[in-house]
């Protein structure tokens, strides 16, 4: 597992922390996901019963598949997967298409489950497009983890999710109104149209900013890099000009809130324009401390992928089954409970600034 190196930190940050984990991005339904999204084999019944005390069975085949191979944040994510496999002994690798549309991870999952993996750990980038080959997997006896983006849950049998959906898009509105005073023009640097946690967090976006204390904050856009560094790069360029009164940008994915910084780094924008969002700290230290960023959100996406390979382990060797109410053991992370339709939460998101970021290495 990848270590949160900390220098002098306080007690209560590391423990809250380590007990969570931003960026991340992924897909929904477009032309692709219709012509791909084959009739769903039934799924595999699961074990009667978990047998919480049997033990990881060694020599497991598991596999990540990204949204994207050449995504950095899910690099983070998968490395630190795969590391934790080699805890319990499993075989683990990444594999996944170098582009993020809803049809990509297709072949991937049909290769993967002719391949005889024990289970398959998937970042969607459309939910509908993956149903049919997860469902197919799922009969051939392979379990499936969604993390960071997740697939339809009638396709998979568990989501690992990185913190409370709900909870990352009301926070990520609060964040950026401390910053404008709550005053002003502002727009969403999303990934893909498709992605189901970027929508997901969009909607709470918009609800939080129906509340009376946003009176005075107007949401003018909800624009897409698609996940691309050079596309939210444009599309940061041009919300900016299509706006000239625009004070705030959120961007909830960590290649768009680096993309959109580089922009507003060298531009009349740069202390003009308030840009917050999602990110890792390597990712976005420049621009702290270059005062283009002021303050963003994250959690630790190492602990994301350690908490994924756990799971997959413990369904894959009949610890859980993926029922609500489950407890699964997850090695250093300790225990996480499983919730309604198979999700466990990683920990809620926590705040990178000035006086913390050098304190923190991922």
């Amino acid at each position: 597992m990848f270590t949160v190196s900390r220098r002098s930190v306080p007690a209560a940050m590391v423990a809250g922390l380590l007990s969570i984990a931003l960026a991340a991005c992924g897909g929904g339904t477009t032309k692709d996901s219709a012509s791909s999204a084959a009739p769903a084999a039934p799924a595999s019944s699961a074990p009667a019963k978990a047998d919480p005390n049997a033990p990881i069975r060694e020599g497991l085949k598991i596999a990540f598949l990204p949204k994207q191979i050449n995504n950095p944040y899910e690099t983070i994510v998968d490395k630190a997967g795969i590391e934790a496999a080699a805890e319990f002994k499993a075989e683990a690798k990444e594999v996944g298409p170098s582009d993020a549309s809803a049809s990509s991870q297709v072949s991937y999952i049909n290769t993967l489950t002719q391949q005889g993996h024990d289970a398959i750990l998937i970042a969607a980038n459309d939910a509908n497009a993956v149903c049919g080959p997860l469902q197919q997997a799922r009969a051939k006896g392979t379990k499936i983890v969604s993390y960071d983006s997740d697939a339809s849950k009638e396709c998979r049998d568990l989501f690992i999710n990185q913190a409370n959906s709900e909870e990352i898009g009301r926070s990520q509105v609060k964040l950026l109104s401390d910053m404008i005073g709550a005053k002003g023009e502002i727009a969403i640097l999303s990934a893909t149209a498709n992605a189901t946690n970027q929508n997901t967090w969009i909607e709470f976006m918009k609800d939080e900013l129906g509340k009376p204390e946003y009176k005075d904050m107007k949401l003018v856009k909800v624009a897409y890099g698609d996940d691309d560094d050079q596309k939210s790069f444009q599309e940061t360029q041009g919300l900016l000009q299509a706006y000239p009164d625009l004070k705030g940008i959120i961007s909830p994915t960590t290649v768009g809130i680096s993309a959109a910084a580089r922009y507003i780094s060298g531009s009349k924008y740069k202390g003009e324009v308030v840009l917050t969002g999602l990110g890792t700290p390597n990712q976005m230290r420049q621009f702290i401390k270059d005062k283009t960023v002021e303050k963003f959100a994250l959690w630790n996406p190492k602990d994301l992928g350690y908490l994924a390979s756990y799971a997959a382990a413990a369904l894959a060797s009949g610890q859980i089954t993926g029922a609500e109410g489950e407890v699964l053991k997850a090695g250093k992370l300790g225990e996480r409970t499983i919730g309604k339709d198979g999700e466990i939460i990683l920990g809620p998101p926590f705040t990178f600034d000035a006086s913390n970021i050098d304190q923190f290495d991922f």
